[in-house]
């Protein structure tokens, strides 16, 4: 999977690189190629399409200047506007100068004039102002130019550099002046600052652009942080044999509901058959049951008396030795008996089930003394940022705030996998390892919704996925799933939970599809 790094550990791989021989100029060379090529790629007919094309002084700049020469040789008409004077042995503007592309030096532009004429004839604006190295405030000609842009744009698709100029690399932090990208082409690793807000709201479609580093150079690294793509996890879709039987996909026991929330349940059973699990059973309270049976015609059902308390644990231990996974706590609500009903079940430690909890079963397990090590090893945890404050007792905006490093920090110290939902979803392993999801959509703002992620969860994991696996490809599917969903509905704000489990196996056939193709 594609690496996330820091400014620095981007600063330590390049030098790396050309120590051993793969320089700066060459890195470059590849990356100007990169970023013309993802334009190519969006933009295939460019042939007339005005370019503008608005550089810094250091290597973004150049970055932009050996794209534009290559979007000129497809076609496209460009213009160069410099924000500082380069030197006067800049190697990259000789090439543009014979192509007679106008180069204008914004220092020399008064009241901004040709860069508001360029900007109003442009179709494509890519900003090459600012690289990834840049802190706030933002200041000089630079803040000037941007500024102009942006009160100036209209049409245009815009195109940034690694990262938004104005956009800190590193903490997401923005500058007022800083332009929203339709793409962003950030090069050989993606920038932390990228999935941090209000930043990660700039970048728009996110591109890894290729500057020539040997794929182990980024390993060497040691970087343990990935970004999610459909390309890095389609191998993890479970394989399904002709031969195949319900046995083959395993069964997924499904503790779950209450009077008040009896459609978690069923969201969260259906959406484990969507993922494929052989056999989806649901241990929920008698008159949940009753609710929900219609809707769930596939699914056999294990009633727990009117409500789950300390007694219905026993109803349940039978069950373990034919269990390949169990989900605990969507629509559990937080009465005293359903806390001791989950109190006294994970008193079975090692005997549960690989095991997933989930929403209030979060909350409820929080107050039991020494959670962390009644749960089976490598059990995983979805927590929102609600759930994690009540978990860590860190306040929410604190959660928000440090999402990736306290979910690699918990992780560590419960010894369990952490899925911390929400926009840009993160998943840790207790060994360091983490993965982001790079999808935020209101259209998973939705009650429900967590409950169809616990559902895909249990039914990887009764696959025989490991626990992070499982977490990475369930995560994803989700998240791709609220996406489709909101096509198909039309808007994000209408798109129920039911509308994301119905877009489960659209999500999963594009895995599909791809999984053909490799």
């Amino acid at each position: 999977m594609p690496k996330i790094v820091t400014v620095e550990e981007m600063s330590q791989i390049e030098r790396a690189a050309d120590a051993s021989g793969h320089s700066f100029a060459q890195m470059m060379e590849h990356a100007g190629k990169s970023i013309a090529d993802a334009v190519l790629a969006r933009i295939p007919d460019i042939t007339g399409k005005h370019v503008l094309v608005l550089a810094g002084p250091g290597n973004n700049g150049g970055d932009g200047l050996i794209a534009a020469r290559w979007l000129a040789e497809a076609g496209a008409t460009l213009a160069i506007y410099l924000t500082k004077e380069r030197p006067a042995d800049d190697p990259y503007l000789p090439a543009l100068k014979e192509l007679g592309i106008l180069i204008v030096i914004g220092e020399q532009d008064q009241r901004n004039r040709v860069l508001k004429l360029q900007l109003g004839r442009s179709d494509i604006l890519v900003d090459a102002v600012l690289g990834t190295g840049f802190k706030l405030p933002l200041r000089g000609t630079a803040k000037q130019v941007l500024k102009a842009a942006k009160q100036s744009r209209s049409r245009q698709f815009v195109v940034a550099i690694d990262c938004p100029s104005g956009v800190d690399c590193d903490t997401g932090e923005v500058a007022e002046e800083s332009l929203a990208a339709d793409l962003t082409v950030t090069l050989a690793a993606a920038k932390r600052g990228l999935f941090q807000f209000p930043g990660a709201a700039y970048v728009g479609e996110l591109v890894i652009g290729d500057i020539g580093l040997p794929a182990q150079q980024i390993e060497l690294a040691s970087i343990k942080t990935d970004v999610v793509t459909a390309e890095s996890i389609h191998g993890l879709l479970p394989a399904r044999p002709l031969d195949a039987h319900k046995g083959t996909f395993g069964r997924a026991l499904i503790v779950a509901g209450s009077i008040n929330y009896p459609g978690a349940a069923a969201l969260a059973g259906r959406a484990a058959y969507l993922a494929g699990a052989g056999l989806v059973t649901l241990a929920v309270p008698t008159p949940v049951q009753s609710m929900i049976a219609a809707e769930l015609a596939e699914c056999t059902w294990l009633p727990l008396g009117n409500t789950l308390d300390a007694a219905s644990v026993d109803l349940l231990r039978g069950e373990w030795a034919n269990t390949q996974a169990l989900l605990l706590g969507p629509g559990f609500g937080l009465e005293p008996k359903t806390a001791q009903f989950l109190e006294r079940l994970i008193g079975a430690g090692a005997d549960l089930p690989p095991t997933i909890v989930d929403a209030d079963g979060l909350k409820l397990m929080a107050k039991v003394e020494g959670w962390e090590a009644r749960l089976p090893e490598g059990s995983v945890l979805t927590p929102h940022p609600g759930e994690m404050s009540v978990l860590t007792g860190t306040p929410t905006q604190e959660v928000q705030a440090h999402r990736s490093e306290l979910a690699s920090i918990k992780a560590a110290e419960w010894g369990h996998i952490v899925i911390l939902k929400g926009a840009l979803t993160v998943i840790a392993q207790p060994d360091g390892r983490s993965a982001l999801i790079p999808i935020a959509t209101p259209a998973l703002s939705r009650a429900g919704t967590g409950d169809v992620l616990a559902g895909l969860l249990v039914g990887y994991r009764a696959q025989g996925l490991a626990s992070y696996e499982a977490s990475i490809l369930g995560s994803y599917i989700h998240a791709r799933a609220g996406l489709l969903a909101a096509q198909t509905v039309g808007t994000a704000a209408s798109v129920l939970a039911g509308d994301v489990a119905s877009a489960v196996p659209r999500a999963i056939a594009e895995l599909e599809s791809l999984a053909t193709l490799s």
